[in-house]
């Protein structure tokens, strides 16, 4: 049995999903490893981040203004997309090694969404398989034996929450939510 390697993601998006819209940021950071025993990882050690040239005339202004990104600017020096995406592949399997990659994020469903469809739509095939994907909204509901409508990081006791601002640049999202990830696997409520 592999182990699991906690990839915590965050990605910036110019709308509401992919295909119309563009993922115009996609940030990620090891949160830890899992073999019957999680070790969380210094979340800003091993990271990944690259911002994106729009695949579509379509945005949703007020989308986009929350990453605090230009749009002029990522037409004229965002990556290519499919150069973005094999890069992404390359530096998860190297990080990875011979354990087994998995999406961990706050909450995973959007977030997963438009990485999932970039990397099948620009190389082929995910890195991370069609189901390495965990939700820390739902982990904490279950740890916490509440709904998942209360799941919420307001409602969370302090201790689980990383110290550093959600700033929503990808790269500094994901690294404070894998801290959110690492405190959640180690709590037993």
């Amino acid at each position: 049995m592999r182990a699991d390697v906690y990839f915590s993601l965050d990605v910036e998006a110019d709308g509401p999903i992919p295909g119309p819209y563009s993922m115009v940021s996609v940030g990620l950071a090891v949160a830890g490893r899992f073999d019957g025993t999680f070790r969380g990882a210094d979340p800003a050690e091993h990271t990944f981040y690259r911002e994106l040239r729009p695949i579509s005339d379509d945005f949703v202004p007020e989308a986009l203004a929350v990453s605090g990104l230009d749009r002029n600017t990522l037409l004229r020096d965002g990556s290519d997309p499919a150069t973005a995406m094999a890069e992404l592949s390359a530096w998860v399997t190297r990080t990875a090694g011979d354990d087994r990659p998995v999406i961990v994020a706050y909450p995973a469903v959007f977030d997963w969404m438009f990485l999932y469809w970039y990397l099948l739509r620009f190389t082929g095939a995910s890195v991370f398989g069609h189901s390495g994907c965990l939700d820390m909204k739902t982990t904490y509901a279950v740890k916490a034996g509440v709904p998942l409508s209360a799941a919420v990081k307001g409602r969370m006791p302090k201790h689980l929450l990383s110290q550093r601002r959600h700033t929503h640049h990808a790269l500094d999202d994901a690294i404070e939510q894998a801290e959110l990830f690492a405190n959640l696997m180690n709590w037993a409520p």
